[in-house]
């Protein structure tokens, strides 16, 4: 794969001449590519994403952003680039400074694991897969077994004429098996799902005993009763409270959405939301996390921020535009899905902070109820403060105890509700964060971690 330090003094020239005409310009350079295998019943597929590389050009047109991006990083085609962009500047006389603070961040960041998942290569990958398949479909009643393996290796270059230099070298890792049940006509599956920034580690969870467990946990589900019906204490596990985390103060609290006025957590910004042993964080720092990154596209190095301190909404996600606007601080959340995409403010990796609660003591806390588990899904409505959370499976609490299990259901309700509600929070033990993928709308999907460890509260629950 080329690396964007080949073309690294090409890019400097191009900034260089862009210096000269505009008031701020930017650049972010990207070069990735990836391996995927994926097996079941009836085929064995091996996969290569396309080896995507190229350049987002930015300048600050006195009075607005003008953008150009180009999939040819030679000196050649970033001249293209740049004469396309010098015409647009022309059109705009004024000159003046881009809203907020520009980056002057230098550094130079690579995942280095010792076994790389590249290392495994088509066979070594399919081999394992094949493995998690046949351990899966010797349970009785498995009629099928879905395993699919991959990795990704992306490199992205940031260079700006305010004098930052961030260069990073990011490798994730992901694997998963579905295990699907079958039996007089009734068809039941459950899965598991990791991964993560490093290497072939994140796929240790595929051992012969783990995926046996969710096999298992599948064919349990065809004699499982239905979920119950109405308001009920709701036990989270760790998956299911990251994707609330990630519904509940995810695209609520990226700035973009408060400078529009299409976020409900806008006016009540500084006001208690939950209780005081509450606190929920976006890390873009936190190691090994899926959603990761060592540097934004703005040039900001990936942080930890606080959205919600002891129980009190204090903290939103910004890009430098959004920081401008709200008096606030980029917070290292400007992201692009590649270089052909726009920068928005995202999240990384989102997640509620462990308490100090056992698994035990929150299933007696709740007496009643029912724990969800393995989250298959969430949706939230930034403007009206509602969400919606899918679940493959879960187990009822009856009198201080987990008892059956129940089948696929989904939570709801309103998202200040949900916080006001919330009784405890497991131990750090438990506590992980999931591999995720995250749209701004219905694109620029990117990578999100979500995670949290257990988590008690009240909710309206249904079947899915």
């Amino acid at each position: 794969m080329a690396s964007v330090r080949d073309y690294e003094s090409d890019i400097d020239h191009l900034l260089a001449r862009l210096e000269r005409r505009a008031a701020f310009a930017d650049i972010l350079a990207q070069c990735g590519r990836g391996e995927m295998v994926r097996v079941d019943r009836q085929a064995t597929r091996a996969s290569s994403s396309p080896e995507m590389q190229g350049a987002a050009v930015r300048v600050w047109a006195g009075t607005k952003w003008v953008e150009a991006a180009t999939s040819d990083l030679t000196l050649a085609g970033l001249e293209v680039v740049a004469d396309a962009l010098e015409r647009a500047l022309e059109s705009d006389a004024v000159r003046s400074d881009p809203p907020g603070e520009a980056a002057t961040t230098a550094g130079n960041s690579l995942t280095d694991p010792p076994h790389p998942a590249a290392e495994l290569g088509f066979e070594g990958m399919i081999r394992l897969a094949k493995d998690v398949r046949d351990w899966s479909t010797e349970i009785p009643s498995i009629r099928d077994s879905i395993a699919t393996i991959g990795w990704h290796d992306e490199e992205r270059l940031y260079v700006n004429t305010a004098g930052a230099r961030c260069y990073q070298s990011i490798s994730r890792v992901r694997g998963s098996v579905a295990a699907v049940a079958v039996e007089s006509g009734k068809v039941e599956f459950d899965f598991r799902s990791e991964g993560g920034v490093g290497g072939i580690e994140w796929l240790d969870f595929l051992s012969e005993e783990n995926v046996r467990a969710v096999a298992e946990s599948a064919r349990s589900l065809l004699t499982a009763p239905t979920p119950p019906t109405g308001p009920v204490n709701v036990l989270l596990d760790p998956g299911v409270t990251g994707i609330f985390a990630h519904e509940s103060f995810g695209h609520g609290t990226e700035a973009d959405q408060f400078v529009r006025d299409r976020s409900y957590l806008k006016p009540i910004l500084g006001q208690p939301v939950g209780p005081e042993f509450l606190t929920i964080v976006d890390n873009g720092a936190y190691p090994g996390g899926w959603g990761s990154i060592y540097y934004d596209d703005e040039g900001h190095s990936g942080q930890r921020t606080v959205l919600v301190d002891r129980g009190r909404f204090v903290g939103a996600l910004h890009d430098r535009e959004t920081a401008a606007v709200l008096r606030a601080t980029a917070t290292g959340n400007t992201r692009r899905s590649d270089f052909t995409g726009r920068p928005f403010v995202r999240m990384t990796n989102t997640y509620v902070e462990p308490g100090d609660w056992s698994l035990d003591e929150l299933v007696k806390e709740a007496k009643d109820g029912v724990l969800l588990e393995h989250a298959s899904s969430g949706i939230e409505d930034p403007l009206g403060g509602q969400m919606q959370l899918k679940v493959q499976r879960g187990r009822l609490i009856e009198r201080g105890e987990l008892t059956q299990a129940v089948t696929s259901m989904a939570l709801s309700g309103r998202v200040l509700d949900f916080l006001r509600g919330i009784r405890g929070i497991g131990k750090s033990e438990a506590f992980s964060v999931h591999p995720g993928f995250c749209g701004k709308g219905h694109s620029d999907i990117l990578p999100a971690g979500t995670g949290g460890s257990y988590l008690l509260s009240s909710a309206v629950v249904g079947p899915a």
